[in-house]
């Protein structure tokens, strides 16, 4: 059947359409009320049609569509298709496992609460996507501050009050040494459940702080446990007034039973709650939950901002970069990323604010929505009042986001481009794509440590830089110490390599075995001829080298009679100060580390009873003799190999010392 047949052909139904290149590929998916007037509208005079659709049809040879009972089967077949093809001419926003999540793990007995990009029907609760890495951390991190909760992943159970221990594994598991079977049962009274730990073990630091309820030695019962998981639910829900008025009315309860101790408790983590919620904005007297999304637009790229309301306050946002949406219009854009976004969301509020919609599809979405979330949703263009401010606080939001966005495109771009100048200038045969640049530190030849910088694709890896404490070295000799540290360096990648292809060892857990693209020391000729001594000894010479002179920003290169002098505007230049101030600061930092840690370990040699095993204890677990002054006997107590009398003589001698400075 010719085309023009199957124009004739089509049904006045609702349904979606698939346009195919003549390769065969899906370039577009969409979805109609009518197809029969939808696709013959890309059919029409050109030039009616909009920059997009004109360069769509220009690809376009055929196509086929699916006949749907309503629209709304439309929609979500419409969806289900662009995530399965991912058309060039639909906006796709990355699939859910490139956004991280908040997982709380209920299907467990004593939930954990973790960061993960996958989605599991496993039981658990997800609270995402976020667009941000940091978002999530920050989140993590206060969810700590205000609940204890575990962080460990140990397996714990708890069982029904009677039922043997040797059931499920036929061998009894210990309760924790030390404590009575009673500690290991707790709940049984009430709860008619008990904990049962996988293995023997004492509470770990983070309960001794506070921080975690030990349910792995059988301190807290499951009920207790799980009531605490709830109210951190609630609090990543948004539903942050709810858990206060549940906290303060068992802070009440407790204090009547004279239970001061735990009263104290639920005031100090209502009193975190409530500090928390003074920094969320109040933007509404009405206490109802909302989504508000704003649109923002330069040139191919678009910013979808979107607001997070939860009982009149926001609590979130998130923010999408969609790109090559320049011959879009804008409602189409937003159309599109609501259709998108919110099958894969967590929640779905009964109100959308929205600075535009397309007004054909929108009661479609609404209704799809509203299965989606089984209840009514109702989305909203607000043109005057509260809304139409709410609406306008996001959309300048979403435009300060967009020229982030745009700044870090332009860097990107230039990042690019830097190490093609670079190849040029030093005549190499391609361009690098990782870069490593060494630097060496030390104070007339004390704690001599040396470091390994590494840039990708122009850009920093901080993952991969390395550090090194010089061994063989004694007195301030730059060119032995980077002799020693090639040597190390590129021994250990040879040894690596050696193990990955026998498989004795997984390239996740090696450290050295990715080799450079172009290696710069920083220093002059004399530095690059030591590295390059050991780099051509070890069967490393094809690798290419230059040194960086610190005064005139000189490249010198092996073979080259002259130093190399990049502009001063040149991306290449920024790229090899960059890489070389990177190398510095992080060698630096290693020997200040060194050093501390030296004056340090001799300071704790004065303390009566500090042996080197709890010395080095101590230097395990605090950086710095501020963070040691700053820990409570208890928290230094509960340290490997420390007792309370060693805590306390720490404790007093640093206490006396601050005292007579």
């Amino acid at each position: 059947m010719d085309g023009e047949e199957k124009l004739q052909r089509l049904p006045d139904k609702p349904g979606v359409y698939l346009f195919r290149d003549a390769a065969g590929e899906v370039i577009y998916v969409g979805k109609a009320v009518s197809l029969k007037n939808r696709v013959r509208s890309y059919y029409q005079n050109g030039a009616r049609q909009s920059p997009k659709v004109r360069s769509l049809m220009g690809r376009a040879v055929d196509f086929e569509y699916i006949v749907t009972d309503n629209e709304v089967e439309a929609l979500v077949l419409e969806s289900n298709l662009i995530k399965e093809h991912r058309p060039r001419y639909n906006i796709y926003l990355k699939d859910d496992k490139s956004y991280p999540y908040l997982k709380v793990t209920l299907g467990e007995d004593f939930p954990g609460i973790y960061i993960t990009r996958r989605l599991v029907r496993d039981g658990s609760r997800y609270f995402g996507p976020y667009t941000r890495v940091g978002a999530v951390h920050e989140t993590l991190d206060l969810l700590r501050r205000l609940f204890p909760f575990r962080t460990c992943k140990q397996k714990i159970e708890a069982l029904p009050v009677g039922e043997d221990r040797t059931s499920r594994t036929g061998a009894a598991k210990e309760f924790p040494k030390g404590l009575p079977e009673a500690a290991g049962q707790a709940g049984t009274l009430k709860g008619g459940t008990r904990t049962v730990v996988s293995r023997s073990r004492r509470p770990c630091l983070n309960h001794h702080i506070g921080r975690c309820p030990a349910p792995c030695a059988g301190l807290v019962d499951r009920e207790s446990y799980r009531k605490m998981i709830g109210e951190i639910c609630l609090f990543l829900e948004g539903r942050q007034d709810d858990l206060v008025r549940e906290l303060t009315r068992r802070m009440h309860e407790a204090a009547e039973k004279l239970e001061f101790e735990r009263a104290a408790r639920l005031r100090d983590q209502l009193q975190a709650i409530k500090q928390v919620l003074e920094n969320q904005k109040v933007v509404s007297d009405d206490a109802g939950d909302r989504d508000v999304l704003a649109l923002a637009r330069h040139g191919d790229l678009s910013y979808v901002m979107l607001f997070f309301v939860r009982g009149g306050k926001v609590v979130g946002r998130d923010g999408f970069l969609l790109e090559g949406t320049g011959d879009m219009e804008r409602d189409e854009v937003m159309t599109a990323f609501v259709k998108q976004y919110y099958p894969r969301a967590e929640f779905i509020p009964a109100e959308i604010l929205l600075s535009e919609i397309d007004p054909e599809e929108s009661r479609g979405i609404e209704e799809w929505l509203s299965r989606l979330r089984d209840g009514r949703v109702h989305l909203h263009v607000p043109r005057r009042g509260e809304k139409k401010q709410l609406v306008d606080l996001v959309a300048r939001n979403a435009l300060l986001a967009l020229q982030e966005a745009e700044l870090e495109r332009r860097f990107r771009d230039r990042s690019a481009a830097a190490p093609e100048e670079l190849a040029r200038e030093l005549g190499l045969e391609r361009v690098p794509r990782r870069i490593e640049c060494y630097d060496v530190s030390h104070i007339q030849g004390a704690e001599a440590v040396a470091s390994m910088a590494v840039f990708e694709e122009g850009r920093p890896a901080p993952d991969q830089y390395r550090r090194f404490k010089i061994r063989t070295v004694e007195g301030p000799d730059d060119f032995a110490s980077l002799r020693e540290v090639f040597r190390r360096r590129f021994t250990r990648a040879r040894e690596e390599r050696d193990l990955i292809n026998t498989g004795q060892l997984s390239s996740k857990k090696a450290g050295f075995h990715r080799l450079p693209d172009l290696v710069i020391v920083d220093g002059g000729r004399g530095q690059l001829s030591a590295a390059r001594e050991v780099m051509e000894e070890l069967g490393f010479g094809h690798i290419p080298a230059c040194g960086l002179a610190k005064e005139e920003e000189l490249l010198f290169a092996p073979g080259r009679s002259g130093p190399i002098r990049l502009p001063r505007e040149s991306p290449a230049l920024h790229l090899v100060q960059h890489l070389r101030d990177e190398a510095h600061r992080f060698a630096v930092s290693y020997h200040r580390q060194l050093r501390t840690r030296r004056n340090l370990k001799s300071l704790l040699d004065e303390i009566p009873g500090i042996g080197p095993a709890r010395r080095r204890s101590l230097l395990k677990a605090y950086p710095s003799l501020e963070a040691i002054s700053r820990a409570t006997v208890e928290e230094l107590a509960a340290l490997p190999g420390m007792n309370r009398p060693a805590a306390e003589a720490v404790h007093q001698f640093l206490k006396g010392r601050n005292g007579n400075n």
